[in-house]
């Protein structure tokens, strides 16, 4: 009788994990790593409500009161209250790297790296946990909105498209972030650089005012910011009674390339900050 050609297989072949699960899994260890130092630092959560406090309440209230900045229909508080918590996920995330260089310093990014989890899910787990971290401004700006009498609306699956646009945008801010880190190795640096950018990409986005109202070359910039389109989905889900699903699909798709190519630029400089 004619030997089978086929390979053998083994019980344990059946328990070894393929390439993916072990990249799943590998990318939930670092995650939750990630998390639980938010859970030994509870006050940064405390700190993160103070900035859309501040612009909602004194900001959002004073140019309500203007009138001046064209809104489409929506009250100016409910206009702005997307884009602050989008404001506030870019400020944080955009400061990530800064633990990074802090991780290289005490060597905790070395045992990383001669860990059996590879640098691809090294850094897509840093990347969704910086997503998940920024849940907690979303939280805190939407009772601080329901508070300011904004019209958040509440329901179920707008809600679960927030998290996911929140968490796209942390993550591809965190993502970028971290490139930076690996490449100057200096938390100065990582602060000035981050300093540098957070304005430029808040103010050329419709975080505050319409893409229409700005000049020809600032609505250019704003057209490659990913912060527009952060803002833009979650301004559609959070506020506005009807939106154009065509223009959510295009904001989702946007975040979504543009966080796989900056985790996939952070994976390349990744092993760089350990030099």
């Amino acid at each position: 009788m004619a030997k089978s050609l086929a390979p053998a297989v083994t019980p344990a072949a059946w328990a070894e994990p393929s390439a993916l699960s072990a990249f799943l899994l590998d990318t939930a260890a670092i995650t939750q790593v990630e998390l639980q130092k938010v859970r030994h630092d509870p006050t940064e959560l405390v700190m993160r409500a103070a900035q859309p406090v501040l612009w909602l309440v004194i900001f959002g209230e004073v140019m309500a009161a203007t009138r001046a900045i064209p809104t489409g229909g929506l009250p100016y508080l409910d206009f702005l209250a997307p884009g602050i918590l989008a404001q506030s996920a870019l400020f944080s995330a955009i400061f990530y790297g800064i633990t990074v260089v802090w991780e290289r310093d005490l060597g905790i990014v070395q045992r990383y790296l001669v860990s059996p989890a590879s640098r691809a899910a090294l850094v897509t787990g840093k990347a969704l946990a910086a997503g998940l971290r920024a849940l907690s401004q979303a939280f805190i700006v939407y009772v601080l909105a329901l508070i300011l009498g904004v019209h958040a609306i509440l329901d179920p699956l707008r809600l679960i498209g927030v998290a996911v646009a929140v968490i796209l945008g942390s993550a591809a801010f965190a993502m970028f972030s971290l490139s930076i880190a690996s490449l100057v190795k200096s938390r100065e640096r990582v602060m000035g650089i981050g300093q540098l950018m957070t304005m430029p990409l808040f103010f050329a986005s419709s975080a505050i005012y319409p893409v229409t109202s700005m000049p020809n070359w600032l609505q250019a910039l704003a057209a490659v910011n990913p912060l527009t389109y952060m803002v833009g989905a979650l301004r559609a889900l959070m506020v506005s009674p009807t939106f154009d699903a065509g223009a959510l699909a295009v904001d989702f798709i946007a975040l979504g390339v543009t966080v796989t190519v900056l985790i996939a630029i952070a994976t390349k400089l990744y092993p760089r900050v350990a030099v």
